[in-house]
């Protein structure tokens, strides 16, 4: 993973996880990874930093597999168990596996909408293509429906990752406890929870693509980009993904035999699709991974 092969070069110093004696050995390397992801999203809002490129979200997803899986392999130490367990009745537990729901719905919902966006863009490649300017309007159209429908279910996850992030961050293990190894896991399954919630909330973000076309507007070259929210923090965010820039290509090989303009045009769906399929793929291993701990967390419980 190349991602996570250069963590030592792009390790940034920063307030490092006490790590109490004689602990289970991937708790270095969860605090290795989560040191390495807090620099990016712990002291970040989405009011205050853009949306993040695909690639970029991609190689943050990388890395968050494999946090994931190495707290996995901490949770099936006995220590770790007796420890979580032995708090407040598994308190620290049951609060993971609420979380846990909310994170598995958010990434459900964002690859149901990756997947939907890319039949939306295939159906305008194939538009482009045979150069019919009716079937390019009608594809339009279609997404723009696509994004009033988006809109309204990425607002709803976003909504429900922030109240997540606001019951995260109200809980506190401080003065309620000397085990050094309990305040360790919990501090862990705090920062995981945390830096999720900000990935998963810039990838909402990204897939808040540009409107297609404005109201009364046929004229493909007066095409405005506009995003699925309306604040004006929330408009300065812009999509790796320019749309409207692609439909002014359209429109000036509308009127001339510039086929390089509807190449261009091309290229930035295909670039599209490919950001599609990695997200995809990345945020599958993420649902396997947090359906894993989980079950994790619940055999804790029943056993």
């Amino acid at each position: 993973m190349e991602a996570v092969s250069t963590l030592q070069s792009t390790h940034q110093p920063v307030r490092s996880i006490s790590l109490p004696t004689r602990l289970h050995p991937s708790s270095q390397r969860v605090e290795a990874l989560l040191n390495h992801l807090k620099p990016h999203h712990l002291s970040q809002s989405v009011s205050t930093t853009t949306c993040l490129e695909a690639e970029t979200i991609q190689s943050n997803l990388v890395v968050l597999a494999e946090l994931y899986s190495c707290m996995e392999e901490l949770f099936q130490s006995p220590q770790t168990q007796q420890s979580l367990l032995h708090y407040q009745n598994g308190k620290l537990v049951e609060e993971a596996l609420c979380g846990s729901v909310t994170l598995l719905d958010a990434c459900g919902t964002a690859r149901d909408l990756l997947l939907a966006l890319k039949e939306h863009v295939q159906t305008l490649q194939s538009a482009i293509r045979r150069r019919r300017d009716s079937s390019i309007e009608n594809s339009i159209c279609e997404c723009d429906s696509f994004r009033k429908k988006a809109k309204k279910e990425i607002a709803k996850q976003l909504g429900a990752l922030k109240r997540m992030e606001n019951k995260v961050n109200s809980s506190s293990l401080m003065g309620q406890t000397q085990d050094q190894h309990l305040i360790f896991l919990a501090r862990v399954l705090k920062e995981a929870s945390t830096i999720t919630i900000s990935i998963f909330r810039y990838l909402l973000l990204f897939l808040s693509f540009p409107r297609l076309r404005t109201k009364g507007t046929s004229m493909i070259s007066k095409l405005k980009p506009t995003r699925l929210f309306s604040s004006e923090k929330e408009q300065k965010n812009t999509n790796v993904v320019d749309l409207s820039a692609m439909c002014s290509l359209l429109e000036r090989g509308k009127h001339s035999d510039a086929k390089v303009e509807v190449q261009s045009a091309l290229r930035v769906l295909e670039t599209l699709n490919v950001s599609i399929d990695g997200l995809d793929g990345r945020l599958d291993c993420i649902f396997r991974r947090i359906v894993q701990n989980r079950v994790s967390f619940l055999n804790m419980l029943t056993h």
